[in-house]
């Protein structure tokens, strides 16, 4: 039997912020050293992402415009370094599970099912850690049975909904009965780094904050989930990085992250797909985690695509921005509405350098 991708939905905080705000709050944090930086209009100007939503509410926000003190938050500039881990942790043990929540719900809502249907729950999120930890709030919240048998996918960095739907699909093949539910959420906000180093600042610009949830089981329809992959890239484990600081955690991806996708990303994945009997024209959709600009960019250009195959990344990124695992998820759920049939791939990047990929037939 096949196993199938079912009913995506996201959901995101109701904090939004355009390019402009996101600009004025760099300069804000980011210390008097980059108030006479004459690139960093240029980054925000040039990042690709318009708007993104964060966790940190409005108050901060307009404290940060107005240079006003009102929420007392400890992410107000003041403090080196910013907020602690631990206060950064806090917050992410306040919205994290919540945000969560939101999407599940619209997914079980999407479906016509109840929560005690669930009989696996698959979570991913990389930007926080807790115990008990979401899954155990989807439990209460959604209503699911508690006993369902849980797995947490962690610290997997923009990939790791990739690799949460390779475990959800294993479970969907094992077991017929099964009914997955798949949810990832990432509170990237909360890891804003107050400095100058230029590629962290970057990062800044980046970075927003979203979750999103799916169904994966035989017994539903959608897209039928035909091949996983995976692949270490060479000479790239210095190239891109995830760790934990004193004070939030700390993204390392450094200038030639993209030239090492444009250089290995196209033989290993031809060859992939040729074992599946596909080549890359045969795929009719690409939903491409946009770890920025250059890395579709490099994509693109390692793949010989056409300007219009990632269009559906490229406007996730202007209108949400890089929220690391759930980005892909809502790409996907951008193509889920256009109901063609035909062969996607999605791709996504994480620490390693490592590919991974899965191959879907709608």
């Amino acid at each position: 039997m096949t196993v199938n991708l079912s009913f995506i939905e996201t959901a995101v905080p109701d904090t939004c912020i355009d390019a402009r705000e996101s600009l004025h709050i760099a300069n804000a944090l980011c210390g008097p050293y980059m108030t006479d930086a004459d690139w960093l209009p240029a980054v925000y100007e040039n990042c690709g992402v318009k708007q993104r939503y964060q966790v940190l509410g409005r108050a901060i926000v307009d404290d940060l415009l107005n240079d006003t003190r009102l929420s007392q938050s400890p992410f107000l500039p003041g403090q080196i370094g910013g907020p602690t881990t631990a206060q950064r942790m806090e917050i992410y043990t306040q919205a994290a599970g919540p945000l969560a929540s939101q999407a599940a719900q619209k997914t079980l809502a999407a479906a016509g099912l109840l929560g005690s249907e669930v009989t696996h729950l698959v979570t991913v999120s990389c930007t926080g850690f807790q115990a008990p930890g979401i899954d155990v709030r989807l439990i209460r919240e959604l209503e699911l049975s508690p006993g369902i048998e849980r797995t947490q996918v962690g610290f997997m960095g923009c990939h790791g909904a990739l690799n949460g739907l390779r475990v959800a699909r294993a479970i969907g093949a094992a077991d017929p009965q099964a009914v997955v539910l798949l949810v990832a959420v990432e509170l990237c906000s909360l890891h804003y780094y107050y400095g100058a180093e230029p590629g962290k600042v970057i990062a800044n610009a980046l970075f927003a904050d979203g979750a999103a949830a799916m169904l994966v089981s035989q017994r539903l329809p959608g897209w039928a989930v035909r091949a996983s992959g995976s692949q270490l890239l060479p000479h790239s484990e210095r190239e891109l990085g995830w760790s934990i600081g004193d004070h939030g955690f700390q993204m390392v991806m450094t200038k030639q992250t993209p030239r090492v996708i444009e250089q290995y990303l196209q033989g290993w994945l031809v060859a992939w797909l040729q074992q599946r009997g596909l080549a890359v024209d045969d795929i009719v959709d690409w939903a491409v985690h946009p770890g920025g600009p250059k890395i579709l960019a490099a994509v693109e250009a390692a793949l010989g695509l056409p300007d219009a195959a990632l269009a559906d990344s490229w406007q996730i990124l202007a209108d949400y921005g890089n929220m690391s695992s759930p980005t892909v998820f809502f790409i996907m759920k951008k193509q889920f509405e256009k109901r063609l049939s035909g062969p996607v791939v999605s791709l996504g990047f994480g620490p390693g350098l490592v590919v991974e990929a899965a191959l879907f037939e709608r």
